[in-house]
């Protein structure tokens, strides 16, 4: 009997949160290892949509969904976080009486930025980087998350980050999500990096209708002269950077309850500074943001490698001296 896409995702997340094993956890459904890596690869490359077991055309359907129901699905699922695409397809069914798919209701709010990344992904030979950055200013990502202001409502804040350094150039919180607030957000980064006459970064970005809008597209080309690529949906080579920086500075920032958008401000402000020049970053060589983006990153290194050296040669030292004295 084939499963469907979503008895299959229903499978992954048992799996990807099972603490007795992938082996005994696949056991336990009957299911074939070989087959759930297959279904887990394209949940990874497609998301949602490669879980299906037909393929979709790519042209517009009959029964393409107006954009007043796609707005309605983020607004019911920016009100109850709490719930899965599954649930929310059946809640605005019951509540609203209108019926969107489960498959529909991921798609919308994966391309709305809406749906976190797995907690880990599942080891595999391919989750490594094919071309590295080697120098600041080469890619940026940009990506939008989202924060509630009990009183005042969602806000909407668009970073833009350094792929080499993982350095924030630079934050706003918006009420939107449009393409003229990723405009502002990206004129403000290239002043702030001083690259208004200098050759300008790729920009990474995920596919939220605000970065494959035409708007934004001819403004970055013809405006900018800025190179536009989009990422894979799931996929750990694309903009993963700051999907995990949105994941980690929430789960900080968000232990406190905002009651004005300036105390959001000031408390995201807080943040970037301590990630940017304090925070020492594992896959920085335990250097921070800053400590890249400014070329200083050398320089403390060697710095490190001769302070080791010197203290090894200290202890040496001392323990041939004891070991004299104690003859």
């Amino acid at each position: 009997m084939r499963l469907s896409a979503g008895e299959k995702y229903e499978i992954i997340q048992s799996v990807t949160r099972s603490e007795i094993g992938v082996k005994r956890t696949l056991e336990s459904f009957g299911i074939a290892r070989s087959t759930f890596y297959k279904w887990y690869q394209g949940y990874l490359t497609k998301g949602y949509e490669g879980l299906e077991n037909v393929e979709r055309s790519t042209k517009r359907q009959w029964n393409s969904i107006p954009e007043e129901q796609k707005d309605l699905v983020v607004k019911v699922a920016l009100e109850h976080t709490e719930l899965s695409s599954r649930e929310l397809a059946h809640k605005i069914t019951d509540e609203q009486q209108v019926f969107i798919s489960e498959s529909s209701v991921y798609r919308i709010l994966k391309q709305r930025d809406l749906i976190p990344a797995p907690n880990h992904f599942l080891l595999s030979a391919a989750n490594e980087f094919k071309d590295k950055t080697a120098f600041a200013h080469q890619m940026w990502q940009t990506d939008f998350t989202y924060f509630k202001i009990i009183g005042w409502g969602w806000y909407y804040l668009s970073t833009v980050l350094d792929d080499y350094s993982r350095y924030i150039i630079h934050w706003e919180l918006c009420d939107s999500m449009k393409a003229e607030d990723v405009k502002r957000t990206i004129d403000t980064a290239i002043t702030k990096a001083k690259l208004k006459s200098k050759a300008k970064p790729k920009l990474l970005s995920d596919n939220g209708p605000c970065y494959v809008s035409n708007e934004l597209k001819t403004y970055l080309k013809d405006t900018l002269k800025m190179k536009q690529v989009h990422g894979k949906p799931m996929h750990p080579q694309t903009q993963g950077k700051i999907e995990r920086y949105h994941r980690t500075m929430k789960n900080v920032v968000k232990l406190n309850n905002f009651y004005h958008p300036e105390e959001l401000i000031e408390a995201l402000g807080k943040f970037v500074d301590n990630y940017n020049n304090k925070r020492y970053h594992e896959s920085l060589q335990n250097l921070t943001p800053a400590d890249m983006y400014y070329g200083r990153s050398e320089l403390i290194l060697k710095k490190r490698r001769e302070i080791k050296t010197n203290e090894i040669n200290k202890r040496r030292q001392l323990y041939n001296q004891e070991k004299l004295i104690n003859l």
